[in-house]
């Protein structure tokens, strides 16, 4: 029983550091993208005026203040989710 006992818990810490590791790992393949120059540039295009705020909100939190400003972002899919779900005012530019 005490064996037992000691395995699980040394099998859970394992699982707890290899994710650990793991997420490690993720943030630092992030950071090498970013570096390789892993960038869009996304565009607003067509005014906010008559939509949601949540749509407004998604807007001003990528930067954007002025119709027609291009902002350059990192390619990540984060950020392709954003104008994928605002297509209609936002478009990437290369």
């Amino acid at each position: 029983m005490f064996v037992d006992s000691c395995s699980l818990k040394i099998e859970k810490r394992l699982t707890t550091i290899h994710e650990q590791l793991t997420k490690k790992k993720m943030a630092k393949n992030q950071k090498e993208n970013q570096e390789n120059g892993g960038t869009i540039k996304i565009q607003y295009y067509r005014s906010m005026i008559g939509y949601s705020d949540k749509q407004k909100k998604m807007v001003k939190s990528l930067g954007i203040t002025k119709l027609n400003q291009t902002v350059e972002r990192p390619d990540t899919p984060s950020m392709r989710g954003v104008v994928a779900k605002i297509p209609h005012l936002l478009r990437i530019v290369e």
